[in-house]
């Protein structure tokens, strides 16, 4: 016995030497964090005014495949051309499928592949919160800037088309997401043929007009134009992760900007559920809420199965050598405590969106009566999809679950397969990394797995080069007033979205 304990213990000490031996010296990413506040921006309220009225105008994406008031995007693209003649002037520029807007600024070198830089005009409805002040006309872009929110406000402090410019912020419904992007990517265009600046590539600019309820009529169709025509980017710029504030990111004690390299594929389907009707006084011994009330259960219950993808293992290696020795010691020995991290990943709601296809019970539908039995319920389930697992993956998921009951499945909204990741070993993503370092230079920059859809997906047509990302520093508590109430950005932020944009535009090919 004391011989084995004596083994035993050996086992020990030699495991736990190779365990910190691996932690110190794991390949982490040695990353070059410079310092300061990087390109100090310049005043421009020229700049600022334009945006403020965009985001005046209201345009709303709304209903089933587009199906909404087009009348403020017949304003919305008035506007933009009263605003910037010289890019109207000296582009080839389209309107795809009436509204999707196309602009192309020609290179020298028309060998070169192009590159291309997304938004789109559409935003989602403000909702009904109370507005706390609804003066018209507000332009103060000489106040002295607040500090950032710290929680999710809830009241708005100006109306949200109202394109407020005060607190050194602008405000409304869109600052964000995304006509911040859309103007910054026109004032840098501007800039480029305003100084006379000829770059050695095409570059196009493309604004879709639904990205909100799916893209079917604005992204898709301007994909389409561009492959119908021949065209293949070297680079697609699009919405999708950020620069997190400082303390934002858990464990990581300097800003880190996340750059979209792929998102998460989309399955919604409406389960119905069918069982005995009838009055309460003498219900059935298995009512059909009682039956969809199990197979939710299981849903919860047994999840698709957690994995770190290769995506998400550069990720963390990107990240991991800034953390804490815990967490370095997890990542760096995977092969004995990866059962250990997965475990940790998947008990937080933002970690276990990384490392899962994740399962959200939405909406239910029952009786109308408090005495009725309903002989259907239906409930509606969203999926989104890990890269690596599959649209098919999922439907059989969803027959397993529902296996033994009598039911219905169908597929609502847009399903869509997990985009193909794009490579970190390209010109392109260098290129963010550069531009993050010229705006932010104490940022790590690192590759991530964007969770909403965007309209990048659909340009995989034309590009394998893919990438999403807004180079906007902010904390968690702004980034929740996206589709949420108070969203601002600021004008800080705003002029550094501007200097970036046209930093990528000018450095390309040098």
């Amino acid at each position: 016995m004391k011989k084995f304990l004596l083994i035993l213990l050996g086992i020990i000490v030699v495991l736990a030497a190779v365990v910190l031996i691996k932690t110190y010296t794991y390949p982490f990413k040695k990353n070059n964090l410079g310092t300061g506040d990087g390109w100090k921006p310049v005043k421009n309220d020229s700049a600022v005014m334009r945006l403020s009225g965009g985001i005046k105008v209201p345009t709303v994406s709304t209903g089933s495949l587009g199906e909404f008031d087009y009348a403020p995007f017949d304003q919305f693209k008035t506007y933009l051309r009263a605003s910037y003649p010289l890019v109207y002037q000296n582009t080839e520029n389209v309107e795809v499928n009436q509204y999707g807007l196309v602009f192309r600024l020609k290179g020298s070198n028309p060998a070169l592949d192009p590159i291309l830089f997304l938004s789109h005009m559409d935003v989602v409805p403000p909702g009904d919160a109370d507005i706390k002040n609804n003066e018209e006309n507000i332009f103060r872009p000489n106040d002295k800037p607040l500090e950032p929110v710290s929680k999710v406000a809830e009241d708005w402090d100006f109306a949200p088309f109202s394109g407020a410019v005060a607190n050194g912020r602008i405000y409304g419904r869109g600052a964000i997401d995304m006509k911040g992007m859309l103007f910054s990517l026109m004032e840098s265009m501007n800039s480029m043929i305003k100084n006379k600046q000829i770059p050695q590539r095409d570059i196009y600019l493309a604004f879709g007009f639904d990205e909100e309820v799916g893209g079917q009529k604005g992204a898709i169709q301007i994909a389409d134009y561009f492959k119908k025509k021949g065209l293949k980017f070297d680079a697609v710029y699009d919405e999708g992760g950020l620069i997190m504030r400082k303390g934002n990111v858990a464990g990581i004690d300097t800003d880190v900007a996340v750059v979209g390299c792929a998102e998460k594929g989309f399955l919604s389907a409406k389960i119905k559920v069918k069982g005995l009707g009838g009055h309460s006084s003498m219900p059935p011994m298995e009512s059909a809420i009682g039956k969809a009330a199990v197979i939710m259960q299981r849903l919860e219950d047994h999840q698709m199965k957690p994995v770190i993808t290769p995506l998400i293992k550069e990720f963390f290696n990107n990240i991991g050598g800034e953390m804490p020795f815990a967490t370095r010691m997890a990542l760096a020995n995977q092969w004995l405590l990866k059962p250990v991290l997965i475990s940790q990943l998947t008990k937080n709601n933002t970690t276990n969106a990384l490392v899962r296809t994740t399962t959200a019970l939405t909406m239910m539908k029952g009786s109308d009566g408090t005495n009725v039995l309903s002989p259907e319920v239906e409930f509606v389930v969203n999926f989104r999809l890990l890269p690596g697992n599959s649209i098919k993956d999922v439907r059989d998921h969803i027959a397993k679950a529902t296996e033994g009951f009598d039911v219905e499945v169908e597929e609502i909204d847009n399903t869509r397969e997990a985009s193909a990741i794009s490579s970190t070993n390209t010109k392109a993503f260098k290129m963010i990394e550069a531009g993050v370092k010229e705006i932010h230079p104490g940022a790590i920059v690192t590759p991530y797995l964007t969770m909403a859809g965007t309209d990048a997906a659909k340009y995989e047509i034309v590009s394998k080069n893919v990438y999403r990302f807004m180079p906007i520093k902010i904390n968690s508590a702004e980034q929740q007033s996206i589709h949420s109430t108070n969203e601002y950005l600021s004008i800080e932020n705003y002029l550094k979205m501007i200097h970036y944009f046209e930093y990528i535009m000018k450095n390309y090919d040098k």
